[in-house]
């Protein structure tokens, strides 16, 4: 979009220079054209330094892994003691969860059928922590 936007204006400079004679029009749509690339390589930045740094995610998937888990955790068998997911393409993500537990059958493919309703989870690695009995 930036790219088009400043071939039009390179364009319009050009007409107003041959027709109008305007020779100042051409540093003036060059400087506007500098801001439009820059305020359009601001948000690619900001939309893709997420990813890049694999920052801890803010998005509604992240509450659903935990409501799965504790879900699926009926009694309080299981809580999440640390959860990390990070966006690994286009509406797909990856986690990483420590589980803590008191039940001794609860398995790391348990807590991966719990999340299984959730397609946009591409790759799981699940952490069990077991609590020893009371």
């Amino acid at each position: 979009m930036a790219d088009a936007a400043t071939s039009v204006l390179a364009i319009a400079a050009l007409f107003g220079g041959w027709v109008f004679g305007w020779s100042w029009l051409d540093p003036v749509i060059g400087l506007l054209g500098a801001v439009v690339v820059a305020l359009w390589a601001k948000g690619l930045l900001a939309d893709t330094s997420a990813v890049l740094l694999d920052r801890e995610m803010d998005h509604p998937v992240v509450d659903e892994i935990r409501e799965a888990i504790v879900e699926g955790g009926r009694d309080g068998e299981a809580a999440v003691a640390d959860l990390h997911v990070w966006r690994v393409g286009r509406g797909s993500y990856s986690c990483a969860v420590t589980v803590v537990t008191h039940d001794p059958t609860l398995t790391a493919d348990t807590v991966r059928g719990w999340l299984a309703v959730h397609e946009e989870i591409a790759h799981t690695t699940i952490e069990l922590q077991r609590c020893p009995g009371d």
